[in-house]
């Protein structure tokens, strides 16, 4: 019999040798290879199916955002992962390599989109680099089941991973750079006006003056307020901080610089005290005390986030006395929150007297309070038993609709109050009236109506203020010599609809005004935005600095906008000092015929960043960032003023915390600085029918909640309005909670104040309080997050702020804008820093108390640091 090539070859085999041969060895013979264990091809399943839910949801999503004009990523790596999806379940090899054709192509993609930059680079390739990894531990699984070598096989996925990682590597290098700051021609251009459009207005009339000076005849620098203490002479920052601001010019600069470049790194907690103002576990008050304290002599004087007034040692931080406000929890409207507090030294009292010195503080259920500045003592000659009501003439209010949070500005012993309207209520809310209150006697002198001009003190029994009328909730900053105090206005009583606004209602909302303290009248005002249905009321305290002229240099006034805009105006006159040109804005939404064709931009300097794009959304994941683009695409928008829309959803960049917000300028007048720190996030908005917000059961601070349900709180009724307004503020993903905008969020720029160049512009924050779900991340990256809270400056060459999201007060060089020293703060920094002498020894402080909306831990924290003693 003829015997097969096998058996010839054994038969040349020794006996002894033929039981050491496994038959898999022979010529020709394959490789048996073991099953894999049971759990791992069940986790290779298990893997599987998640890249078919996955793929199905991608491409689900993708022939939406396709349909909407969006980018066709999404569909065709939808359609991949679920392919990978069954080879992985049926655990072919293919699904790997599959894969890898996919990754390859993702980053190919992401480098196309955004380039190498870290942070944009996240939602797009970090959760598909995740997957990789799941996917090469199937290796074994699929190995065991295919029809390769396993070393070839291993060889090959490694050398593609390998390539695929390094990409990934590469990416992530970017977010591993430490802090630096941008150089000034590294900063994108800011936003061009069309040719052709400059000085254009309403119907394309020449545009109105932007500002209007004094009348013929007014005196540019009025005597004292009649009935006042007289003049007190304007305290400077050194040994002390006398106002919020440092001083009433509101710099926030220090001449101190005993802490400088040089040394700062060595700084270390003195003391720390704790106002004990905190909320009550079954609270539903929300606490965000803000508070800046001040230095007058050896104390400190601060107020607690319900407005109780303290002095501590500014040297120890022991509590010296405590004035109780005794305001209840109803009171509280958006938060509980006390800026600061305002002194005042009475010029004909004897510094012995009851309340020579004195600190006023406006409270969360309208009232100013005065107490002497020495022993905490109410001053019984002020007001009535040291109060003074401040609803009277207000009409119909209640608790929580109209509120003081923010100190008073005193000139020529004229206490100028604004006070704050919970916005998007009704339109017939409480007035906006502006008014001035003798700061030693507490008598009312004068009263701004700008819907009622004739009436200059209380209203005729029966009646009230008018209502409705933009208001003034934030820092005003004033002027001695001239007798100028500078009002940054809000917006009428509903912000998102204005068709029943007065015409004074157009005239003064969202302006600067400057108030003559002997009168009460207007000297002159400047708006910075027309019809404003953005809520872009202005937060800032203005900056007033000697700017620098031809010849000299001209008292300027420097007001800095939600909207991104800084303008430099004349304080006398309020003229601009560079040029302030209307550019055309997007007309339509639900009141087309109302909205002005042009808004003022200022041509020295801008915060404003380039128009949002589809590639600029963001996320954690590719999910996110696809929901995100949906919703972009799905919503109206056409750059900075997209007016308001009801028929879809509509994109507001920046969004009403954008820009500078109430932290406000810092200024250094030796090196003719300004320091900026801004915010770059947007609102996703829609305007609701009433119909639908009173389906929903949504109601003002006013009206009683219909029923037991739960109102939404995502809806601000807008009573006496068409519209409520549906808010997204900062545009989150719905599930994860991250912003759709991608970062940074927040960041902080040095300015030359001669030519309004940037010098250097820097992300500000970093991401490790940050992270899907709410859930810190705790990475050290920087981010640049969304911050509220303002800089001191220093003569030590220091910028001292915290105001971001990860709980840090940091130390930057203002030459450089690198961080030279931070410190972990035992709650969230969004208050604004303060500096002082004290003993020898410069000192930094600042509250630590937290801020809801920020979404940072509350905290009744008064922190100071100094340099170690000396032996």
């Amino acid at each position: 019999m003829d015997t097969c090539p096998e058996e010839e070859m054994m038969a040349h085999v020794r006996p002894d040798d033929r039981s050491t041969i496994h038959p898999a060895e022979r010529p020709g013979a394959r490789h048996p290879v073991p099953r894999a264990h049971p759990v791992a091809r069940w986790a290779t399943i298990i893997l599987g199916v998640v890249f078919l839910l996955v793929g199905a949801v991608l491409v689900a999503g993708g022939v939406w955002l396709m349909t909407l004009g969006g980018s066709w990523y999404y569909l065709i790596a939808g359609l991949g992962l679920v392919v990978v999806g069954v080879l992985l379940m049926t655990q072919r090899m293919a699904a790997l390599w599959l894969y890898l054709l996919i990754y390859l192509g993702t980053w190919i993609w992401a480098v196309w989109e955004v380039g190498w930059e870290g942070w944009p680079l996240v939602p797009r390739v970090v959760a598909p680099t995740v997957l990789l990894v799941l996917v090469l531990f199937t290796i074994p699984v699929l190995r065991r089941t295919g029809r390769h070598r396993g070393s070839a096989v291993t060889l090959g996925a490694s050398g593609a991973a390998v390539a695929g990682l390094a990409l990934a590597a590469v990416g992530a290098q970017q977010l591993l750079q430490p802090d630096r700051a941008i150089a000034q021609e590294e900063v994108s251009p800011i936003v061009q006006a069309p040719a052709g459009e400059s000085g254009v207005g309403p119907a394309g009339q020449p545009a109105a003056p932007a500002a209007q000076a004094p009348a013929a005849g007014q005196a540019a620098a009025p005597a004292a307020a009649s009935g006042t203490a007289g003049a007190m002479p304007m305290l400077e920052t050194g040994a002390d901080w006398p106002a919020y601001g440092g001083t009433i010019h509101g710099t926030r600069y220090s001449p101190l610089d005993q802490i400088s470049r040089d040394n700062v790194a060595s700084l270390e907690r003195a003391w720390e005290y704790r106002t004990g103002d905190m909320p009550d576990a079954d609270s539903e008050g929300e606490y965000a005390a803000e508070t800046t304290p001040l230095k007058i002599g050896d104390d400190l004087l601060l107020c607690s986030a319900m407005g109780d007034i303290i002095a501590v040692d500014a040297a120890t931080g022991l509590q010296e006395w405590r004035f109780e406000a005794g305001v209840s929890e109803d009171a509280i409207p958006y938060s509980a929150t006390c800026r600061g507090v305002a002194y005042y030294a009475d010029p004909a009292a004897d510094r012995l007297d009851l309340c020579a010195e004195r600190v006023l503080v406006g409270t969360l259920d309208a009232r100013l309070i005065a107490v002497d500045a020495r022993t905490g003592q109410a001053c019984t000659g002020f007001g009535r038993n040291g109060q003074v009501d401040l609803e009277r003439g207000l009409g119909d209010t209640v608790p929580g609709w109209v509120a003081v949070t923010s100190p008073s500005t005193i000139v020529r012993g004229v206490a100028v109050m604004g006070h704050q309207v919970s916005d998007g209520q009704a339109r017939n809310a409480p007035s906006g009236v502006i008014r001035g209150y003798d700061a030693v006697t507490g008598e009312l002198l004068w009263a701004w109506d700008l819907g009622n001009p004739g009436l200059t003190g209380l209203p005729p029994e029966g009646e009230t203020y008018t209502r409705g009328t933009p208001n003034m909730w934030t820092i005003a900053a004033g002027d001695e010599d001239l007798g100028l105090v500078y009002l940054p206005m809000g917006n009428s009583a509903v912000d998102y609809w204005g068709g029943d606004r007065s015409a004074a209602e157009n005239e003064y909302a969202t302006a600067l005004v400057a108030i003559d303290v002997t009168t009460g009248r207007p000297a002159w005002h400047f708006q910075t935005v027309h019809y404003d249905v953005w809520d872009y009321d202005l937060g800032s305290q203005p900056a007033l600095v000697d700017f620098p002229a031809e010849g000299g240099t001209v008292p300027a006034v420097i007001l800095s906008s939600k909207q991104g805009d800084i303008f430099v105006l004349d304080r006398r006159t309020g003229e601009p000092l560079h040029e302030v040109e209307e550019v055309p804005v997007p007309q339509g939404g639900v009141e087309p015929e109302r909205l002005s064709p042009t808004q003022p931009v200022s041509r020295w300097h801008s915060l404003l960043m380039p128009d949002l794009t589809e590639r600029q959304m963001w996320g954690m994941s590719p999910l996110d960032q696809m929901w995100c683009r949906i919703q972009f695409r799905r919503a109206y928008y056409e750059g900075p003023y997209t007016p308001p829309t009801a028929d879809r959803p509509y994109i507001q960049f920046p969004g009403y915390n954008g820009g500078q917000d109430w932290g406000s300028l810092g200024f250094d007048p030796v090196r003719g600085v300004l320091i900026a720190n801004y915010n770059n996030t947007a609102n996703y908005n829609r305007l609701v029918p009433r119909e639908v917000v009173e389906a929903e059961g949504v109601t003002a601070v006013n009206e009683p909640q219909v029923g037991d349900r739960q109102p939404r709180d995502d809806i601000d009724p807008q009573v006496g309005t068409p519209y409520g307004i549906q808010l997204n503020a900062g545009w989150r993903a719905p599930l994860t909670g991250i912003l759709c905008t991608q970062p940074p969020y927040g960041g902080i720029r040095a300015i030359d104040l001669a030519t309004g160049e940037t010098l250097w512009d820097r992300p500000l924050g970093s991401a490790r309080r940050n992270g899907p779900f709410g859930i810190p991340s705790m990475l050290p990256f920087t981010i640049g997050t969304p911050n509220n809270g303002g800089p001191v400056v220093t003569a030590g060459g220091l910028i001292f702020i915290a105001a971001t999201t990860d709980n840090l007060i940091r130390a930057i060089d203002i030459e450089t804008g690198e961080t030279l020293w931070e410190d972990v703060l035992p709650a969230g920094g969004q208050s604004t820093p303060m500096v002082y002498e004290q003993g020898g020894r410069q000192y930094l402080v600042m509250m630590a108390g937290g801020h809801h909306f920020m979404e940072t831990p509350i905290g009744d924290h008064v922190i100071a640091w100094t340099l170690p003693q000396r032996e």
